[in-house]
């Protein structure tokens, strides 16, 4: 099969159209001919060598894909209401590069009706992350407010959305007027650019200083005493990524006395179990959503898989908003 490995840890180029054998299914998997790839931050942070590939994953970046269904363990796809020759997305912790993919039976989901295997590539990932952590971790609860920075990222767009679905009021930050625009238009009841604004300023004033009940942090930092600032009591920040940096100073006092919760999590080395719990939740409560147009993919640009290198360019220039996805 044809895939995208990384030569050597680095830029962009290293990334490098390569022959693979095509993996061989384990119990409990099925394999995948895949349509199309999305691409994610932590495949950036993989090519140059700060993310490290979990024991037993491919060493071929990509998290999520979407296809058809050639082969795989008859009883677990049984189990799961699938069959050879469906269309299903599906999280993986690597090997998403490719042309066949393996992924365990109970991280499949089925493409939702009337989506593409384009827009069905750019769900898994993030829509497991953001249910994994607003809505497990986080107990974001309908009529309490959201706060989510970076809201035109991957990440940001699907939160947006599950979060209005979900009934509750949404905060987002993005680093341009035209990109707080995009929140507004996915359904955000404000935007603030953090380039020119104070964002815990301008939450304060939204909320008549009661502060957000969740924080979605994907920057960490500098950013989390700020967070902490503008919280209500009982509030609760989620940490996903730490784009700017590991290191944070904040209140602690605040900390005790709203009884504020600090957490965070990362998806990817969590096992097949863990992730099942999550693929169960989305096809209850999102895939309904998806069906509906209630709830919708948002992909920015597609890219031949040769062109990798280019999506990877794109995804650091930080002009995107939503999903890029690789197509086969």
């Amino acid at each position: 099969m044809k895939a995208i490995e990384i030569a050597t840890y680095g830029a962009p180029e290293v990334l490098r159209l390569t022959q693979r054998s095509t993996p061989v299914v384990k119990a409990g998997e099925l394999l995948i001919q895949v349509a199309a790839s999305g691409v994610n931050r932590p495949d950036v942070l993989q090519r140059k060598g700060r993310y490290p590939v979990p024991p037993g994953a491919s060493d071929l970046p990509g998290l999520e894909v979407a296809g058809t269904i050639v082969e795989g363990d008859k009883d677990a796809m049984a189990a799961a209401g699938l069959a050879v020759g469906d269309r299903v997305c599906a999280l993986v912790a690597g090997g998403g590069y490719a042309e066949m993919c393996a992924a365990p039976v109970e991280q499949c989901l089925p493409v939702p009706k009337g989506l593409t295997d384009i827009e069905a590539a750019s769900l898994p990932e993030t829509f497991f992350t953001v249910w994994s952590n607003v809505f497990d971790r986080a107990r974001l609860q309908p009529g309490e407010t959201l706060l989510i920075q970076g809201g035109t990222s991957g990440i940001g767009v699907t939160a947006i959305q599950l979060a209005k679905a979900w009934g509750a009021n949404v905060i987002a930050t993005a680093g341009s007027d035209d990109k707080c625009a995009a929140c507004l238009k996915l359904g955000a009841d404000h935007a603030i650019n953090y380039r020119t604004q104070d964002f815990a300023v301008e939450v304060q004033n939204i909320t008549a200083k009661r502060g957000v009940d969740v924080v979605l942090d994907i920057v960490a930092g500098a950013y989390v005493a700020r967070e902490v600032s503008c919280m209500a009591e009982d509030g609760r920040l989620v940490i996903i990524s730490i784009q700017g940096g590991v290191e944070s100073q904040f209140d602690a006092g605040l900390v005790l006395r709203r009884r504020l919760t600090i957490t965070g999590s990362t998806l990817r080395p969590r096992p097949v179990a863990f992730k099942a719990a999550i693929t169960k939740s989305l096809r209850q409560h999102v895939w309904p959503w998806l069906e509906t147009g209630r709830v919708k993919p948002v992909v920015y640009q597609t890219f031949p898989a040769e062109q990798a290198a280019q999506s990877h360019v794109l995804m650091e220039s930080n002009r995107h908003i939503g999903k890029l996805v690789l197509v086969w």
